[in-house]
């Protein structure tokens, strides 16, 4: 039964009984959730979602239809029935069509948590007020949180289930010519200090008064995990699926085996990891793995689903990767990223080890140039500074940065023992919360082309 009251496994149940195909496969999820979003310290544009929606697959042969559905009363579910069997029928055959996921025993997860569950939109405005009472300096972001659950019912005789929270503080703290990025997420909101987040918002902005340019060209480099993160799934989307490696977009394509980075660089999708926004299965109810994709600088592997396996044959299996319908055109997802860290113990312990260059806070306006080789391009925002004799010095305007990923991770100068979980959900859609658990890192290696805005509004 889920939060909601709604028995999500009974309804896919009902669905599939509904269908009554030789091959078929129902999905139903719910998602609860809401924003606190607020602008110059003021709370605004509040959100509450409540949803549930039905989804039917239909194989026939070599054709597959899919149809969905908010009508969960008889009659919305025998037009979802009446839709996936049209869809199915006027389908252009695919000679790589997979068979629907046979059954397989999920992994026990952590991952909900009640009294996330629990939080409305007062609870979540709470919240967002923490942020905004700590700050010292007009505050711009949101409080989000969501619970989500959702069943999938086959006629292979798989039958899956999972439920999950997640809650994000994400604030930017801001006037003219100063600004400071922080953030938080987890799967409970109890983790999650929204004034110490905000603090941390204020006294890297208070640094970045009076910023300063610096020169085009290739700079020792330190990283934040916020920056990291999002360079890194941005990377992933193209070179650590299987849909890229096929297609020979991927980075990685032709070079499994090989060492293509630093041997200090150690990256894997983790789902189960209870540090991360944990899932035990995908929306196939395919159980998550963890999938090693760089162990020691050496290229070892993608995530797959049961499309791309189906494609690449030879023995490939589905990784428990496979998005909603509505996305999987896109390939297998990397939802769970994270990289091993180092023994530094702090980010200034990398300053440190840079000696001369630069300290990014995070990036903004990404953009691959180039899947295949691994650049990418984008500023650098709300906090980048010189590194001077070691120590994090005068502030910096927003760069702009061109950099191939393969090279900024061939040399490494460091890694922080200590991890930070960074969300990489932008919540435009159905809720699908995930991130990417990454430490600091200094590289050899970071190519500015160019100087962009001042810090602040």
């Amino acid at each position: 039964m889920s939060d909601s009251g709604l028995d999500v496994r009974g309804l896919a149940e009902t669905v599939l009984a509904a269908a009554g195909e030789e091959a078929a496969e129902a999905l139903v999820r719910t998602e609860r959730s809401g924003f606190a979003r607020f602008a110059a310290s003021e709370l605004h544009q509040p959100t509450l979602v409540a949803d549930t929606t039905v989804q039917l697959r239909v194989l026939r042969g070599q054709r597959s239809g899919t149809a969905s559905t908010n009508r969960l009363d008889e009659a919305g579910i025998a037009e979802l029935v009446r839709r996936a069997r049209e869809a199915a029928e006027s389908a252009t055959p695919d000679d790589e069509l997979p068979p629907l996921a046979p059954p397989g025993a999920a992994p026990a997860i952590e991952g909900w948590d009640d009294a996330t569950a629990r939080l409305d939109g007062d609870g979540q405005a709470r919240l967002a007020l923490a942020a905004i009472d700590a700050s010292s300096l007009p505050l711009y972001g949101f409080f989000t949180s969501g619970a989500t659950e959702f069943a999938v019912a086959s006629t292979t005789g798989l039958r899956a289930h999972q439920r999950t929270t997640d809650a994000t503080v994400r604030v930017i703290a801001a006037d003219e010519g100063a600004s400071g990025y922080a953030e938080r997420t987890a799967w409970s909101a109890a983790r999650i200090d929204p004034a110490a987040t905000a603090c941390e918002a204020v006294a890297r902005a208070e640094r970045t008064r009076n910023a300063g340019t610096i020169e085009p060209g290739v700079y020792r480099a330190v990283l934040e995990p916020y920056a990291l993160g999002e360079l890194l799934q941005w990377l992933a989307f193209d070179s650590f699926s299987a849909l890229g490696l096929l297609d020979g977009a991927s980075f990685l394509a032709g070079k499994l085996g090989e060492r293509l980075f630093d041997p200090a660089v150690t990256i894997y999708d983790d789902a189960l990891d209870p540090a991360g926004l944990p899932k035990a299965v995908d929306f196939e109810g395919v159980p998550k793995q963890r999938v090693a994709l760089v162990e020691a600088g050496v290229a070892r592997g993608v995530v797959w689903d049961s499309s791309t396996a189906a494609r690449a044959g030879d023995g490939s299996a589905s990784t428990g990767h496979a998005m909603p319908s509505a996305q999987r055109a896109w390939g297998p997802f990397v939802s769970a990223l994270a990289m091993d860290g180092g023994d530094a113990p702090s980010l200034e312990a990398l300053a440190e080890a840079v000696g001369d260059g630069i300290h990014v806070t995070r990036l903004h306006y990404l953009s691959v140039v180039s899947p295949r080789e691994g650049i990418i391009t984008g500023t650098t925002r709300d906090g980048t500074f010189r590194i001077r004799g070691g120590r994090v010095a005068e502030p910096l305007v927003n760069l702009r940065f061109t950099v191939s990923v393969p090279e900024l991770l061939g040399e490494l100068l460091g890694l922080t023992r200590a991890r930070l979980l960074t969300c990489q959900s932008d919540f435009y859609d159905e809720r699908f919360a995930f991130g990417a658990l990454m430490p600091g890192i200094a590289t050899a290696r970071f190519a500015v082309t160019g100087s962009g805005s001042s810090p602040g509004l």
